[in-house]
């Protein structure tokens, strides 16, 4: 009960967050419910074709659907009467990748995939969802950009299988890997870390 509630918050974060995105385009009411989706509903829809598992979790369960349309709604009428900021978007993103990842994680867990692959399903479930946002939305994906963001997915996945395997439990091993991945994704906006890049060859050198 307690993960299906972190989901289902999750799902209303990453709605949120796709609501926050459609508006900085000024779409309309329909655009908004459509990316909101798009947000919280993408990265589980392609975890579960990719698994295998039938029905999608939002057609087994629509509730997901309800609470995203419900989150995206909810943030269309407060941005009319309420000015909000635009640190906003990035920490309702980063909260969305936090539980996203943990959770994906754990759906392949549960469907007894290998370790290798759970992980991959994790990052896949916090990042693929942002994506399909930012395409979209006519944006550069926050994965194809110098700052961390996949790592920090990447992170929280690894960190939760580790602590699975030392400290299984409905509780614990999520929540310290939900700390991890957010606070790592936190601090990559708060002072804008980045990982290194590719060097280009320097001006000057053997060129043609």
């Amino acid at each position: 009960m307690f993960i299906h509630w972190i989901d289902l918050f999750g799902t209303a974060v990453f709605a949120i967050a796709g609501s926050l995105a459609a508006g900085r385009k000024q779409m309309d009411l329909f655009g908004v419910v459509v990316l909101a989706l798009a947000t919280a509903l993408g990265g589980g829809t392609m975890r579960d074709m990719l698994l295998g598992a039938h029905p999608i979790f939002w057609v087994a369960d629509p509730t997901y659907v309800i609470v995203a349309v419900s989150a995206s709604i909810v943030t269309f009428v407060a941005a009319r009467y309420l000015r909000l900021p635009h640190q906003l978007l990035l920490l309702a993103d980063a909260l969305g990748l936090a539980f996203f990842t943990v959770l994906g994680t754990q759906r392949a867990e549960a469907a007894e995939a290998p370790t290798a692959v759970c992980i991959i399903m994790g990052v896949m479930t916090g990042v693929a969802g942002g994506m399909i946002r930012d395409v979209l939305a006519g944006e550069v994906p926050l994965i194809l950009r110098r700052e961390i963001y996949a790592t920090a997915s990447l992170a929280g996945a690894v960190v939760y299988v580790g602590m699975e395997a030392i400290v299984p439990g409905p509780v614990i091993a999520p929540l310290v890997a939900m700390v991890v991945a957010l606070a790592l994704r936190l601090a990559a906006i708060r002072w804008n870390l980045s990982l290194p890049v590719f060097p280009s060859e320097r001006a000057g050198g053997n060129g043609a």
